[in-house]
């Protein structure tokens, strides 16, 4: 194998393996040139020369967990994960420079919300397998797509990820409206900030789904539970031709949940202000197509494999209302979801 994807969806036992065989996975120009395709798609947040479009061939597709990949397979994949560009350390300072750069522009006006990530490089000497790290995380996170991929370009990644992106197959499709984060409890009581930062996600993908389609149901807001923490989802059924999967997802990517509004100045603004690269975080990830069904994930609560440690990464949506110390701590317990994997907590 020189590229693979093992996955497990919600609520699901069964496990999905997506390997290629020979060569380095497709890279494509822009996700409207994923209609038509199929394979495991990995995108980035913000597409670049170090972090393209790419999509891994189908060549074997099966159902089987691994209980190995080969001799040496382990170190091949943490070879394959050093990355390109050099990583940019995780400082509280940098944290705190960022959040008042975002809130300054949020309470001007500028923008209604902007989503501010950080990452933090762990290290370690303690070698534990990636398929070890996968399957705890299936036994932790039943709730959430859980998956490994690796390829030569991107390095090796894993991820717990409570949000859809995309979902279906022929005419019948789905996408969620996912946003606010609070600790999981019985009887969870949500804030305005909450609230508000959850309806801008929905009025969003509603807007852009008036673009393909004028038969879709929005159902919700409810509480969902993701491992620790729990979140606010809006569901949309709807119906479109699936040739128009690519365009959809050009349209979709990336949502105010990962992004902000107005969505093209507050993309722009990321790239341009955050201290620490997101490369696949926030992207997307999942299969296209394959075996005749598509189940696309938002790249959350992920982190990237290297030979000495492993990086986390964690955002949130800031409002003009946001606080800083409340925003930091939510990328906190964002990050223990992989925290809690690799310390067996």
């Amino acid at each position: 194998m020189t590229s693979f994807a093992l996955f497990r969806l919600p609520f699901e036992k069964q496990y999905t393996l997506i390997a290629q065989t020979s060569g380095e996975p497709l890279e494509v120009s822009s996700l409207a040139e994923l209609s038509g395709r199929e394979g495991y798609v990995l995108a980035p947040f913000a597409q670049s020369g170090d972090c393209p479009i790419l999509l891994i061939r189908p060549d074997v597709v099966n159902h089987e967990l691994p209980s190995g990949m080969g001799d040496g397979w382990y170190d091949r994949l943490l070879r394959t994960g050093q990355m390109s560009v050099p990583l940019v350390p995780e400082l509280r300072a940098d944290y705190h420079v960022d959040f008042a750069n975002f809130h300054a522009h949020l309470s001007n006006g500028d923008f209604s919300k902007l989503v501010l990530s950080r990452s933090q490089f762990i290290a370690s000497d303690v070698r534990q397998s990636p398929l070890d790290l996968f399957r705890k995380a299936c036994e932790c996170y039943p709730r959430m797509m859980i998956a490994l991929v690796s390829t030569p370009k991107s390095g090796t990644w894993l991820a717990a990820t409570p949000e859809m992106l995309l979902s279906g197959s022929g005419e019948e499709w789905q996408t969620v409206a996912l946003a606010g984060t609070l600790p999981y409890e019985q009887d969870v009581r949500w804030s305005d900030k909450n609230i508000q930062e959850q309806r801008y996600v929905a009025t969003y993908i509603t807007e852009q789904l008036e673009r393909f389609t004028s038969d879709f149901k929005e159902t919700g807001p409810r509480t969902i539970r993701a491992g620790h923490l729990a979140h606010l989802r809006s569901d949309f059924h709807f119906r479109m031709e699936g040739r128009r999967v690519g365009e959809l997802l050009q349209a979709l990517h990336p949502t105010p949940a990962v992004c902000g509004l107005p969505k093209h100045d507050a993309f722009q603004f990321i790239l341009h202000n955050e201290h620490s690269p997101r490369r696949y975080y926030s992207g997307f990830m999942g299969a296209l197509s394959v075996e005749n069904k598509t189940s696309l994930f938002v790249t959350l609560r992920c982190m990237e494999m290297f030979m000495d440690g492993c990086c986390l990464y964690a955002g949130g949506g800031i409002l003009k209302d946001s606080t800083e110390e409340l925003e930091w701590q939510e990328t906190e317990i964002k990050m223990d979801t992989m925290r809690n994997i690799i310390y067996n907590v």
